[in-house]
């Protein structure tokens, strides 16, 4: 456990020092950036440690991961993220332990994640995750709606009993015109952005960048950094 302590503290302040040398390139302050550690398929023990380190925004995928290990650290306090596709029948469990749903990208699932929420007497924050490579009507290879879909759903999040719309979320795309374009991905997800909070002033959240991409969404100005194998490490194949 001391090892693995180690290995994470370290790896925990080269993703800092990431994040404070990308903040001091775009002209920011290193506080305007919250760094969320994506913990899927690691361990509980792991999380512990973490918040040891002073972690305490955290995010998982998949909800079979994501349900024992946040019942495992509930006496820690934690803010959880839900980062993955999630479907309907799924919505109840991740409504108990998330605080933030970043995947939102239907109507259908908005109707759902209210009826959750008020049943647990809980309010859950959500993103709008935008889909770059989805044409109007679809959705994207990665979840996510397309962008001229974003003020509905976000109206339908707003009414919504039980929910907070926070902001944007975005998967820098792997096909379609931003492919291998981290940097203007996340510079049209701030434009979308910067037209929400046109009509939605309180949904100042864009979570965008992961491992790879980090300095290019601090640079467009995301406020939020999903960040997994530079922190834990490269994760064990599944299966």
């Amino acid at each position: 456990m001391t090892d693995r302590r180690a290995q994470l503290a370290a790896n925990l302040a080269q993703v800092e020092e990431r994040i404070a040398s990308a903040c001091a390139s775009a002209g920011r302050k290193r506080e305007e950036v919250t760094l969320i550690v994506v913990t899927k398929t690691y361990p509980a023990s792991d999380v512990r440690i973490l918040h040891e380190l002073g972690v305490r925004q955290v995010a998982e995928n998949r909800d079979q991961d994501a349900a024992p290990k946040a019942e495992a650290c509930a006496d820690l306090s934690l803010t959880w993220h839900f980062v993955g596709q999630l479907q309907t029948n799924k919505v109840r469990s991740v409504a108990g332990y998330a605080d933030v749903v970043q995947s939102v990208d239907r109507v259908k699932l908005v109707t759902a994640l209210s009826g959750a929420a008020v049943r647990g007497e809980r309010e859950l924050g959500c993103l709008i995750q935008v889909a770059l490579d989805a044409e109007s009507g679809e959705r994207g290879d990665r979840g996510g709606v397309a962008p001229d879909a974003i003020e509905e759903l976000a109206a339908s999040v707003e009414a919504a009993e039980g929910l907070r719309l926070d902001g944007l979320m975005t998967v820098a795309p792997l096909a379609g015109p931003y492919a291998g374009r981290q940097r203007a991905a996340f510079d049209r997800l701030m434009e979308f952005s910067s037209r929400l909070r046109g009509n939605h002033p309180a949904a100042n959240m864009v979570s965008a960048g992961m491992s790879a991409d980090l300095e290019d969404a601090v640079a467009a100005g995301a406020t939020h950094v999903r960040v997994g194998t530079a922190v834990l490490g490269v994760r064990p194949r599944l299966g």
